[in-house]
């Protein structure tokens, strides 16, 4: 009796053993085809990254551009400085010109710590940037304007461009800049037009 005892509960707990293997067996077929599959889908979705948003100001190009070709008159219409105005900026080099810098350091989240260095200018059509971040998080980016004409009138478009590295170029998918950063763009391009049409 004690024998047949001790063989159930050996096979009871062989039985316990083998149920356990299965399970973390599973387990780990579901963790690694949940690392196959995002690494897939990470080569899949582009490391592209470009936002823009556009406004249309009642007067000719040549006075938009006026307002937009140098890293003073970006400060005269661009939110950031609003969102901390005690923020410490430092400029170096001839504004307005390739190789300008203009420095930022804030405690606001929002505005971070970073440097944008005019790269290229097409008078009176474009105007970009090389944009540092290294705070909240590092990464670069490139700020572009556009001015096209319209009528007797002009399209501003400011936005910027960047790579996300795999596999961070992921999180586009949870990712809504309109909601984001969107508000802050319309606000500027608001305000550009307001200082040129007035």
């Amino acid at each position: 009796m004690r024998r047949n005892e001790y063989q159930v509960k050996e096979h009871k707990s062989f039985s316990l053993k083998n149920n356990l293997m299965k399970i973390l067996k599973m387990i780990g077929f579901v963790i690694v085809g949940l690392i196959v599959a995002i690494a897939i889908a990470s080569f899949v979705i582009s490391t592209d990254f470009n936002y823009e948003k556009t406004v249309t100001i009642n007067v000719p190009i040549d006075s938009v551009w006026e307002n937009v070709n140098s890293l003073e008159d970006m400060d005269k219409w661009a939110p950031w400085l609003e969102l901390d105005p005690d923020q410490k900026t430092e400029r170096s080099g001839i504004d307005g010109t390739i190789g300008a810098m203009q420095s930022w350091d804030s405690d606001n989240p929002e505005v971070g710590k970073g440097t944008q260095t005019i790269a290229k200018i097409e008078a009176p059509s474009y105007f970009e940037t090389d944009l540092k971040f290294y705070e909240p998080y590092e990464s670069e980016a490139k700020g572009i304007i556009k001015l096209v004409k319209n009528g007797d009138g002009t399209d501003v478009i400011w936005g910027f461009t960047s790579d996300m590295p795999r596999p961070f170029n992921l999180m586009k998918l949870t990712m809504n800049m309109d909601e984001e950063i969107g508000p802050n763009f319309e606000a500027g391009l608001a305000k550009l037009k307001k200082l040129c049409e007035n």
